[in-house]
């Protein structure tokens, strides 16, 4: 437990340097609009949640894990958690994301109140050890905080990885068949700089319990992407296959353009770069993946985010405005949360598409929800 208590340091620490070590990738490039320009329109006539009221702990709506998270950040009482977390089954992708969601609420805890903040998962581990839903959120917890609060490569960000692993493995034992440990492990190892076949090892173990496990795949492009222990073309290997050995409904069709935005330049130089065959075809099959995911897939929110971020830039504004109506007010998801702020960032790209909506004729009459 005492990583624990050493991660109260550096949240302070992170609340200072955070901004900077996060990636960001802004708007810049995209046209914007001058106030009092007929396209500068309100985005409030469309009903769209305020930028401070956006909640930047998820990427959709799950009012179960809402409440409980209200509950148990007012009363500091892990309780609650782990009783939703022991009622949520480890098949699909709903486990993963409120482990993901807990860790989350204690990591961004301790960043706001140093030394305070978080103290009920701390609380949780030492009273129920056993307990497989905390060991689960303490070690996401660590991998968060890893690159969240120290830079890749120094030695306290091997130091925290190196205890997340410990407890990867101890909530793997605890909870044998739950893909969770395993793909909380896949970013323990692309930290660590685990080679291919290390790696595998843990991918194999991850597919044994949830082949169909669209958060698993991320995790897992994460590592095959050229910034860390991979290359463009096997990134973009790893994404196709999956896409094509997925079963009709999967959302996993949308892993290439996941795959696209990894490796999108900083400063993107090629004239029309957004309307590019790579960029469209990822952008057709993820859209293709969302009108044919069930309408209650747990993921679905992360796709419709990402494809929010390239229709606004691709200036495909109708298109944009039928993602961002089905989002709006969760903003925990990829790209926005690679900001150091996530709601002003997707403020922004939301006032583009209302404004690139509107000017082509658009209007709230207009946009069928």
């Amino acid at each position: 437990m005492d990583i624990l208590w050493l991660l109260i340091a550096l949240g302070l620490l992170f609340g200072v340097l955070g901004p900077f070590v996060l990636r960001r990738r802004g708007a810049g490039g995209i046209r914007q609009v001058a106030p009092g320009a007929p396209d500068a329109a309100d985005p409030e006539a469309y009903g769209f949640v305020r930028q401070e009221e956006q909640d930047v702990r998820l990427p959709g709506a799950d009012d179960e894990l809402l409440h409980v998270l209200d509950v148990v950040q007012a009363t500091q009482d892990w309780r609650p958690a782990s009783r939703l977390l022991a009622a949520t089954g480890t098949e699909g992708e709903v486990r993963w994301q409120r482990v993901q969601a807990f860790a989350g609420a204690a990591s961004l805890e301790l960043q706001e109140r140093p030394g305070a903040g978080g103290a009920w998962l701390r609380t949780w581990r030492a009273e129920e050890p056993k307990d497989a839903g905390g060991a689960a959120v303490h070690a996401e917890f660590l991998v968060q905080q890893a690159w969240r609060s120290s830079t890749a490569g120094t030695d306290d960000f091997r130091i925290i990885l190196e205890e997340a692993l410990k407890v990867t493995e101890e909530a793997a034992l605890l909870a044998p068949g739950d893909p969770v440990p395993y793909i909380t492990r896949l970013a323990v190892a692309r930290g660590l700089g685990y080679g291919h076949e290390q790696f595998d090892q843990v991918w194999a173990k991850v597919i044994d319990r949830a082949p169909q496990h669209m958060g698993a795949h991320l995790a897992a492009l994460h590592y095959w992407c050229e910034k860390w222990h991979g290359s463009r073309e096997e990134a973009d290997h790893f994404a196709t296959t999956a896409a094509a050995r997925a079963p009709q409904g999967s959302l996993l069709a949308a892993l290439p353009l996941f795959a696209v935005f990894e490796h999108v330049p900083e400063v993107v130089i090629v004239q029309d770069f957004w309307r590019t065959a790579v960029v469209s075809k990822a952008m057709d099959g993820a859209l293709y993946a969302v009108h044919s995911a069930r309408p209650d897939d747990p993921m679905l929110a992360h796709v419709r985010h990402l494809l929010v971020w390239f229709l606004v830039r691709s200036e495909r504004w109708a298109e944009a405005m039928h993602q961002l109506v089905r989002v709006d007010g969760h903003v925990g998801a990829v790209p926005w949360t690679l900001s150091g702020d996530p709601a002003a960032e997707f403020t922004v790209f939301r006032n583009l598409a209302v404004a690139g909506y509107e000017a082509n004729g658009g209007s709230p009459a207009t946009l069928p929800r």
